[in-house]
């Protein structure tokens, strides 16, 4: 597996002491009030009463130092699409959600699809990234879904995992070898699942609000049925599959007997299924609101909440989708699809999610840190000793209003804007490097 990438992944010359913080370590199952010691960019010390002359006094009373998070699922947008987002501003955009380490997709232009390209993004991380970022490369060329990518290479020059996300591979033959090749290099195979004869030209969910709306609508089954065939077809294989942003009761259910006849499969969700309806859209709000998976039914969010109560949804993943606003700001049937969400999703994990009552916090942390970690097997996610100091810092208690003008990300296409959310990140450390603090960039 490929080191970590981003300009911070040599270790830092510096001490910083957390004091005083409430420690959360789902990996190691720590919840306490402990210090943490960092030198060169590595966890030298978690204990309570440390101390040190020499590091830089971080006090983080009446606050929660959990690992830093990871983002399983990102859209930077370059090479290609420049305008929508960069490595540059994704990656602050990251910082400010308290984001650490992310996973960015091959949807790009061209898509990452060969060494090459990969070996591109990496070069620009390291000149302009403020956090990790780990690419993951197309399952087949040009994510058409015709001819495997030359899956070897791509690991080689470090994709940690691979997808044709925003696209299903159709061929049920392609994907099982597929499955087959990442087996071979312990490479994450990462689904999109969607059956393109079914959802056609939907551009919302099918049902009630797609008829009042009068737009062609996505039924619940076309995710559903390459859920189980994927399924199905890693089980043949003998390998693991991760399924993407799960949005049906359906799929829900389908995932949780897989694990429970005990099958390695694990999936995520964003915050957009487990707090929005289809009932949100509006013909003037492609905006906010057109995204795919579509936003769904009042029961398909509420099994999404029992999902991720019980277990069946192991990550909680943004999609961050930015997009400009003159591609947006169009009618429905023609904007792209898409939200942003990295400046958001703690905080709307904590405040709907958490405050209400449906999640433990030290369950919250695991679908944000140790479980997208374990996902793409990136030795991430974990605040033990002699790990590295990618640390977040937690204000459970500040509210503030979500501000899209205020964002990091060039994207400012929210359905969450004006909403007053409570739980916040206060700072961001990238491998022992301070890179947000006080809601601000500081690098």
């Amino acid at each position: 597996m490929p080191p970590p990438i981003g300009r911070f992944s040599e270790r830092v010359n510096m001490k910083l002491l957390i004091k005083n913080g409430r420690v959360i370590d789902p990996g190691s199952g720590i919840d306490d009030l402990l210090d943490v010691l960092v030198e060169n960019g590595i966890i030298k010390g978690i204990a309570p009463e440390i101390k040190s002359d020499e590091a830089a006094l971080i006090d983080a009373s009446n606050k929660v130092v959990t690992p830093g998070l990871i983002d399983i699922h990102v859209h930077f947008r370059e090479p290609g699409e420049e305008y929508k987002e960069t490595i540059k501003t994704g990656t602050r955009a990251a910082a400010m959600g308290g984001f650490t380490s992310v996973a960015c997709m091959p949807n790009t232009n061209p898509p990452i699809d060969d060494q090459e390209i990969v070996k591109s993004v990496i070069s620009k991380v390291e000149r302009e990234g403020i956090v990790n970022v780990f690419p993951v490369a197309a399952i087949t060329k040009g994510r058409k879904g015709e001819k495997l990518s030359d899956i070897a290479k791509l690991c080689d020059a470090g994709a940690v995992a691979i997808s044709d996300d925003g696209n299903s591979v159709m061929n049920a033959a392609i994907m099982m070898e597929a499955l087959k090749h990442a087996k071979t290099f312990n490479l994450p195979v990462l689904s999109h699942c969607e059956d393109s004869n079914l959802s056609g030209e939907g551009i919302i969910n099918e049902g009630y609000v797609a008829n009042l709306l009068k737009l062609k609508g996505i039924p619940s089954v076309a995710e559903e049925i390459i859920v189980d065939r994927d399924i199905r077809l890693a089980r043949a294989v003998g390998y693991s599959i991760h399924i993407t942003h799960v949005s049906t009761r359906g799929s829900v259910e389908i995932i949780r007997n897989a694990k429970i006849r005990g099958q390695q499969v694990t999936c995520d969700t964003a915050p957009q299924y487990f707090t929005l309806t289809e009932d949100y859209v509006e013909r003037d709000k492609a905006y906010t609101t057109k995204m795919k998976p579509p936003l769904r039914t009042k029961d398909d969010v509420a099994a999404i909440r029992e999902g991720l109560r019980d277990g069946t949804i192991d990550v909680i993943a943004t999609d961050h989708a930015p997009h400009s606003f003159e591609e947006k700001d169009m009618e429905f049937e023609v904007a792209p699809v898409g939200i942003v969400g990295l400046e958001t999703s703690l905080t709307l994990m904590l405040d709907q999610l958490v405050h209400a009552g449906i999640l433990p916090l030290l369950e919250g942390i695991a679908k944000m840190t140790i479980n997208p970690a374990r996902v793409l097997k990136i030795g991430r996610g974990s605040l033990t000793r002699g790990s590295i100091a990618d640390i977040t810092i937690i204000d459970l208690d500040r509210e503030m209003v979500v501000d899209a003008n205020s964002f990091e990300s060039k994207g400012r296409n929210t359905p969450f804007e004006g909403w007053k959310l409570k739980g916040w990140p206060i700072m961001t450390i990238v491998g022992g490097k301070v890179v947000m603090k006080d809601r601000k960039i500081c690098i």
